[in-house]
């Protein structure tokens, strides 16, 4: 089964908390703070791969998280960093953020390593509080949460030539001419239900050839299988038309080339890629009516046009060469347009303050943070958490929202009196 698109989820791993610690042996009675560090967390790293070919390894698992970090120990140890989740896609996905639909990256070159999300740092020990007038901080900072989120995981097929056509033309039996590709062929209507690939060489120049499977009239529209691969001409630098000039399915090669075109322009003006035409099944052609009425059609534009038979080998050796001199003129593949360095943004500093029956609410990820750190029993602490209140301007906009000594302020599920 070929899957080329997917939807699944990335979550990167939360930073271990830091550890509150003192440090105790015999004869020492008060030992500074030893509290270690706490881990990182694990990345979400994608890895391209000329080995992989479709998706369909995510149709089953759609989440992919990485480890958080271990929290630190005494003795000044920090935790362990959490394990990258490491996804290996094909050579030639596209990232795109499930939310926005923005492109987060191409995975155009075999090998390519990129991180998507990165895991939250750790929380410092308490060892890292201590000055000379606060020689035993009993608190340490929790570790910074992972990111999470859903893409989406599309592949478009990387190939010089794509072959292009109505349905049992003889895509198949010239992409198998033409390369060592073996593609299931029959003769009845949608045999070929993927992309096949396949390498060509001509004159010790080779160049890579895919056969894009499903046009039909209304393509472009959903009709048939053709808007699922249309999406894989993209990344073609030239194409080849194949034709029945034969008619032997009563259909007339005009109408089949305008079409074929037709639908080419209607997703994303395809048709404007460099063109060659093969008039294929010459060898059961009745007269040479059909291939006179093409040439003369494709001249004003032109497209040149090969009578070939690819069950026969007629005239294949005139378009290989004719196919390599194309191509090899042609500037190589480019990936797609990638905007600005995708960097995910944890809004740890993100607050807001909303005035309610119950007083005044302030919330968000900064809040959470800030919570997290505090150790409400120590007024060492304490002091931490109201300096910080003031650091990050949340006093400043509690006092502009009309907040007055004496009024509640909620704090996730704490509750306080505000003060000057």
């Amino acid at each position: 089964m070929f899957v080329d698109k997917v939807k699944i989820k990335i979550r990167s791993g939360d930073g271990g908390n830091g550890c509150v610690s003192f440090h105790r042996e015999k004869f020492v009675q008060a030992g500074g703070p030893d509290g270690g560090d706490g881990g990182r967390g694990g990345n979400v790293t994608f890895i391209a791969s000329e080995r992989m070919h479709t998706l369909m390894d995510f149709r089953y698992k759609r989440l992919f998280e990485a480890q958080n970090g271990a929290d630190g120990n005494n003795g000044r140890r920090s935790g362990i960093n959490g394990k990258d989740a490491v996804i290996i896609v094909p050579k030639g996905t596209i990232i795109r953020d499930a939310s926005s639909d923005r492109i987060i990256a191409d995975m155009f070159t075999p090998d390519t390593r990129l991180t998507v999300l990165k895991g939250g740092n750790g929380g410092f020990g308490n060892s890292h509080f201590a000055t000379p007038t606060r020689q035993a901080p009993a608190f340490a900072k929790p570790g910074e949460k992972g990111f999470e989120m859903e893409v989406w995981l599309e592949l478009k097929s990387i190939a010089d030539l794509g072959l292009v056509g109505f349905p049992n033309v003889g895509k198949s039996t010239l992409l198998s001419v033409i390369t060592s590709a073996k593609p299931k062929i029959a003769n009845y209507h949608f045999t070929t239900l993927s992309p096949n690939r396949g390498i060509a060489t001509y004159g010790g120049y080779s160049f890579t050839v895919a056969d894009i499977p499903g046009l039909v009239e209304g393509a472009s529209e959903g009709v048939g299988l053709g808007i699922d691969f249309l999406k894989h001409i993209e990344r073609t630098r030239a194409l080849l038309h194949v034709i029945d000039v034969s008619g032997s399915e009563g259909r007339d090669p005009l109408e089949d080339y305008d079409a074929i075109m037709k639908e080419l322009e209607a997703y994303g003006k395809l048709k404007d890629k460099p063109m060659l035409v093969a008039a294929n099944k010459t060898d059961i052609c009745a007269n040479g009516e059909n291939l006179n009425r093409l040439r003369e059609k494709l001249s004003a534009f032109g497209i040149k046009v090969f009578p070939i038979s690819a069950a026969t080998g007629q005239g294949i050796e005139e378009l290989l060469k004719e196919l390599v001199n194309l191509i090899s003129a042609l500037p190589p593949i480019e990936p797609f347009e990638v905007e600005e360095a995708y960097e995910p943004v944890l809004g740890e500093n993100e607050f807001t303050v909303e005035k309610t029956k119950r007083g005044y609410e302030v919330s968000g990820s900064l809040i959470e943070k800030l919570i997290r750190s505090v150790n409400f029993g120590d007024n060492e602490s304490l002091n931490y958490f109201h300096r910080c209140l003031r650091k990050y301007g949340i006093v400043d906009v509690l006092r502009a929202k009309g907040a007055k000594d004496g009024d509640t302020v909620i704090l996730d599920d704490m509750e306080f009196d505000f003060t000057e």
